[in-house]
Protein backbone atom coordinates (compact mmCIF):
# COMPACT_ATOMS: atom_id res chain seq x y z
CA UNK A 1 0.00 0.00 0.00
CA UNK A 2 2.90 2.37 0.71
CA UNK A 3 3.03 5.43 2.91
CA UNK A 4 2.83 9.11 2.06
CA UNK A 5 5.95 11.27 1.99
CA UNK A 6 6.15 13.41 5.14
CA UNK A 7 4.96 16.91 4.33
CA UNK A 8 7.90 18.58 6.04
CA UNK A 9 10.17 17.20 3.30
CA UNK A 10 8.62 19.50 0.73
CA UNK A 11 8.90 22.85 2.48
CA UNK A 12 12.44 21.97 3.62
CA UNK A 13 13.38 21.28 0.00
CA UNK A 14 11.96 24.62 -1.14
CA UNK A 15 13.82 26.48 1.60
CA UNK A 16 17.09 24.68 0.79
CA UNK A 17 16.65 25.05 -2.96
CA UNK A 18 17.10 21.30 -3.48
CA UNK A 19 13.64 20.27 -4.71
CA UNK A 20 14.31 17.90 -7.65
CA UNK A 21 10.95 18.75 -9.19
CA UNK A 22 11.76 22.45 -9.59
CA UNK A 23 13.16 22.79 -13.11
CA UNK A 24 12.20 26.41 -13.80
CA UNK A 25 9.82 25.44 -16.59
CA UNK A 26 6.57 23.53 -17.12
CA UNK A 27 6.62 19.79 -17.71
CA UNK A 28 6.40 19.02 -21.43
CA UNK A 29 3.57 16.56 -20.76
CA UNK A 30 1.43 19.40 -19.36
CA UNK A 31 2.34 21.69 -22.26
CA UNK A 32 1.21 18.98 -24.67
CA UNK A 33 -2.09 18.52 -22.83
CA UNK A 34 -2.85 22.19 -23.34
CA UNK A 35 -1.80 22.12 -26.99
CA UNK A 36 -4.02 19.10 -27.50
CA UNK A 37 -7.10 20.89 -26.18
CA UNK A 38 -7.33 18.73 -23.05
CA UNK A 39 -7.49 21.62 -20.59
CA UNK A 40 -10.49 23.91 -20.27
CA UNK A 41 -12.77 25.89 -17.99
CA UNK A 42 -11.76 26.57 -14.40
CA UNK A 43 -8.45 24.81 -13.71
CA UNK A 44 -6.96 23.56 -10.44
CA UNK A 45 -3.20 22.97 -10.16
CA UNK A 46 -2.82 21.00 -6.89
CA UNK A 47 0.68 20.73 -5.48
CA UNK A 48 1.59 23.69 -7.69
CA UNK A 49 5.06 24.07 -6.20
CA UNK A 50 6.84 27.13 -7.57
CA UNK A 51 3.97 27.77 -9.94
CA UNK A 52 5.25 26.98 -13.43
CA UNK A 53 2.03 25.37 -14.65
CA UNK A 54 -0.30 27.91 -13.03
CA UNK A 55 1.75 30.74 -14.53
CA UNK A 56 1.80 29.12 -17.98
CA UNK A 57 -1.95 28.52 -18.04
CA UNK A 58 -2.70 31.99 -16.68
CA UNK A 59 -0.54 33.48 -19.45
CA UNK A 60 -2.57 31.50 -21.96
CA UNK A 61 -5.83 32.94 -20.63
CA UNK A 62 -7.13 30.14 -18.42
CA UNK A 63 -8.92 30.68 -15.12
CA UNK A 64 -6.50 28.72 -12.94
CA UNK A 65 -5.73 28.39 -9.24
CA UNK A 66 -2.50 26.89 -7.92
CA UNK A 67 -2.54 25.41 -4.41
CA UNK A 68 0.16 23.88 -2.24
CA UNK A 69 0.52 22.94 1.41
CA UNK A 70 4.16 24.11 1.56
CA UNK A 71 4.22 27.79 2.64
CA UNK A 72 7.58 28.47 0.99
CA UNK A 73 6.33 27.03 -2.30
CA UNK A 74 3.48 29.55 -2.36
CA UNK A 75 5.93 32.39 -1.60
CA UNK A 76 8.18 31.31 -4.47
CA UNK A 77 5.24 30.84 -6.84
CA UNK A 78 3.95 34.34 -6.15
CA UNK A 79 7.43 35.78 -6.62
CA UNK A 80 7.85 33.91 -9.92
CA UNK A 81 4.50 35.19 -11.17
CA UNK A 82 5.34 38.76 -10.14
CA UNK A 83 8.72 38.54 -11.89
CA UNK A 84 6.93 37.62 -15.11
CA UNK A 85 4.13 40.14 -14.52
CA UNK A 86 1.52 37.38 -14.67
CA UNK A 87 -1.57 37.74 -12.43
CA UNK A 88 -1.50 34.08 -11.38
CA UNK A 89 -3.46 33.06 -8.27
CA UNK A 90 -1.98 30.90 -5.53
CA UNK A 91 -3.37 29.72 -2.20
CA UNK A 92 -2.18 27.52 0.65
CA UNK A 93 -4.31 24.38 0.83
CA UNK A 94 -4.27 20.78 1.96
CA UNK A 95 -4.82 18.58 -1.10
CA UNK A 96 -6.50 15.99 1.12
CA UNK A 97 -9.13 18.50 2.29
CA UNK A 98 -9.76 20.88 -0.62
CA UNK A 99 -12.46 23.52 -0.65
CA UNK A 100 -13.71 25.94 -3.27
CA UNK A 101 -14.29 25.35 -6.93
CA UNK A 102 -16.05 23.94 -8.78
CA UNK A 103 -13.28 23.11 -11.24
CA UNK A 104 -13.55 21.75 -14.77
CA UNK A 105 -9.96 20.52 -15.14
CA UNK A 106 -7.34 19.35 -12.66
CA UNK A 107 -3.68 19.26 -13.69
CA UNK A 108 -1.70 17.21 -11.16
CA UNK A 109 2.01 17.23 -11.89
CA UNK A 110 3.86 14.96 -9.45
CA UNK A 111 1.51 15.23 -6.47
CA UNK A 112 -0.46 11.98 -6.66
CA UNK A 113 2.66 9.83 -6.42
CA UNK A 114 3.78 11.29 -3.06
CA UNK A 115 0.75 9.70 -1.37
CA UNK A 116 0.41 6.15 -0.13
CA UNK A 117 -2.64 4.36 -1.43
CA UNK A 118 -4.86 5.27 1.52
CA UNK A 119 -4.06 8.95 1.00
CA UNK A 120 -4.46 8.59 -2.77
CA UNK A 121 -8.06 7.60 -2.09
CA UNK A 122 -8.48 10.53 0.31
CA UNK A 123 -7.00 12.84 -2.32
CA UNK A 124 -9.43 11.64 -4.98
CA UNK A 125 -12.36 12.11 -2.60
CA UNK A 126 -11.07 15.63 -1.96
CA UNK A 127 -10.82 16.35 -5.70
CA UNK A 128 -14.27 14.89 -6.28
CA UNK A 129 -15.71 17.42 -3.86
CA UNK A 130 -14.33 20.43 -5.74
CA UNK A 131 -14.84 19.22 -9.33
CA UNK A 132 -17.96 19.60 -11.46
CA UNK A 133 -19.60 16.45 -12.83
CA UNK A 134 -17.82 15.75 -16.10
CA UNK A 135 -14.61 17.43 -14.98
CA UNK A 136 -11.32 16.03 -16.27
CA UNK A 137 -8.41 15.11 -14.02
CA UNK A 138 -4.93 14.63 -15.48
CA UNK A 139 -2.29 12.99 -13.28
CA UNK A 140 1.39 12.98 -14.24
CA UNK A 141 3.17 10.57 -11.88
CA UNK A 142 6.57 8.91 -11.85
CA UNK A 143 6.43 5.35 -13.16
CA UNK A 144 7.84 2.35 -11.32
CA UNK A 145 11.11 2.22 -13.25
CA UNK A 146 14.80 2.44 -12.41
CA UNK A 147 16.79 4.51 -11.85
CA UNK A 148 14.39 6.42 -9.65
CA UNK A 149 14.06 10.16 -9.13
CA UNK A 150 11.41 10.09 -6.39
CA UNK A 151 8.25 8.27 -5.27
CA UNK A 152 6.80 6.06 -8.00
CA UNK A 153 3.55 4.29 -8.80
CA UNK A 154 2.67 1.23 -10.84
CA UNK A 155 0.21 1.50 -13.72
CA UNK A 156 -2.08 -0.88 -11.83
CA UNK A 157 -2.65 1.74 -9.10
CA UNK A 158 -4.82 3.97 -11.28
CA UNK A 159 -7.71 1.56 -12.00
CA UNK A 160 -7.60 0.52 -8.35
CA UNK A 161 -8.12 4.03 -6.93
CA UNK A 162 -10.10 5.81 -9.66
CA UNK A 163 -13.33 3.98 -8.79
CA UNK A 164 -16.07 5.56 -6.69
CA UNK A 165 -17.23 8.69 -8.48
CA UNK A 166 -14.60 8.43 -11.21
CA UNK A 167 -14.19 6.86 -14.63
CA UNK A 168 -10.59 6.20 -15.63
CA UNK A 169 -10.29 7.07 -19.32
CA UNK A 170 -6.71 6.08 -20.07
CA UNK A 171 -3.19 5.74 -18.73
CA UNK A 172 -0.45 6.70 -21.17
CA UNK A 173 3.34 6.33 -20.92
CA UNK A 174 4.96 9.73 -20.54
CA UNK A 175 8.10 11.35 -19.16
CA UNK A 176 8.88 13.63 -16.25
CA UNK A 177 11.84 16.00 -16.06
CA UNK A 178 13.64 16.53 -12.77
CA UNK A 179 16.96 17.54 -11.28
CA UNK A 180 19.33 14.71 -10.33
CA UNK A 181 21.47 15.24 -7.25
CA UNK A 182 23.57 13.00 -5.03
CA UNK A 183 22.76 9.32 -5.41
CA UNK A 184 20.21 10.11 -8.10
CA UNK A 185 22.86 11.86 -10.22
CA UNK A 186 25.18 8.88 -9.82
CA UNK A 187 22.43 6.43 -10.70
CA UNK A 188 21.59 8.38 -13.86
CA UNK A 189 25.24 8.85 -14.76
CA UNK A 190 24.98 12.64 -14.96
CA UNK A 191 26.63 15.62 -13.32
CA UNK A 192 25.32 16.96 -10.03
CA UNK A 193 22.30 19.18 -10.70
CA UNK A 194 21.72 17.99 -14.27
CA UNK A 195 18.17 17.63 -15.52
CA UNK A 196 17.02 14.17 -16.56
CA UNK A 197 13.87 12.74 -18.11
CA UNK A 198 12.45 9.69 -16.36
CA UNK A 199 9.49 7.42 -17.21
CA UNK A 200 6.10 8.56 -15.99
CA UNK A 201 2.42 7.76 -16.34
CA UNK A 202 -0.14 10.28 -17.58
CA UNK A 203 -3.54 9.19 -16.34
CA UNK A 204 -6.79 10.89 -17.32
CA UNK A 205 -10.09 10.41 -15.49
CA UNK A 206 -13.59 11.91 -15.57
CA UNK A 207 -15.49 12.98 -12.47
CA UNK A 208 -18.93 11.31 -12.49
Amino acid sequence: MGTSVDRSVFDEAYVAGTAPWVIGAPQEAIVELERGGEIGGAVLDPGCGTGEHTILLTELGYDVLGVDSAPHAIELARANAAARDVPARFESADALALTGGPFDTVVDSALFHVFGEEDQLRYLRSLHGVCRPGATVHVLALADAEPALGPRVAESVFPRVFTDGWRLERVRPSTYRGVARGDHAQAHGVAEGAQVDVPAWLATATRL
